[in-house]
């Protein structure tokens, strides 16, 4: 839970830029060890890759926790008290998201854009890795995209707007960043951006990250249970 004042603006200001720069770090140099060691990392076996990919997670999340910690212990003893009520006047901020996507998509399709590269990507690795895909996509992911494109923009800007604007620009554009600019770009942004923005709006509602991160937890889960149903009996 955040609670800026004059005193402590530039506090939350750094711890912000902070994480942001740690996700970024990680998640594009994340392969130097292995170039430093001379090691090809197409070469290593999945399970490896796998093993690695998931403890730089886990490593950035440790590392955000802890920049972030008095933050997330206030937002755990809020949620406690107030986790019926957070569900029930967010609900439907998730649904508008979720329609606001599904149509999007619905658009897109009829224009014949098909599915992004991203969504091909998990696909394609939930049918090798479906347990890896599980944990990084439905576990992980939420609480490494909730604690970077939300807490983090919320502690660097102080309007509402930009911060629910830019914040849903930039997660929405990362997972757009293999798919060819085109006629059909905006499209794809506003599907991905439709449920960031109805997260960030839960933040700015709630002031806790807590109810956000559940939101994307179930979100994240829900595709990847429909893809399990798909994947099973199609």
């Amino acid at each position: 839970m955040i609670t800026k004042t004059d005193q402590n603006e530039w506090k939350y200001i750094i711890k912000g830029a902070s994480v942001i720069l740690i996700y970024f770090l990680f998640s594009f140099f994340q392969d130097i060890p292995f170039i430093l060691l001379h090691i090809n990392v197409q070469n290593l076996p999945d399970i490896i890759k796998i093993i690695y990919t998931l403890s730089v997670e886990l490593l950035m999340i440790s590392l955000i926790f802890y920049i972030f910690e008095k933050e997330f212990t206030k937002a755990f003893h809020d949620i406690k008290k107030n986790h019926l009520k957070y569900f029930q006047n967010n609900l439907k901020y998730y649904i508008i998201g979720l329609i606001v996507m599904m149509t999007s998509n619905i658009f897109i399709n009829i224009l014949g854009g098909g599915l992004s590269n991203n969504e091909t990507a998990i696909r394609n690795e939930f049918t090798v890795f479906p347990i890896y895909t599980f944990i990084s996509a439905a576990l992980l992911a939420p609480l490494l995209e909730e604690s970077v494109f939300r807490l983090s923009f919320r502690a660097i800007f102080k309007s509402d707007f930009a911060f629910i604007t830019v914040s849903s620009l930039i997660f929405g554009g990362l997972h757009l960043i293999t798919n060819p600019l085109n006629e059909l770009f905006p499209l794809y942004l506003l599907s991905y951006a439709s449920c960031g923005i109805a997260f960030a709006y839960m933040l700015k509602k709630t002031n806790n990250i807590l109810v956000s991160i559940f939101f994307h937890f179930m979100h994240n889960g829900l595709i990847l249970a429909l893809q399990t149903f798909l994947f099973i009996f199609s």
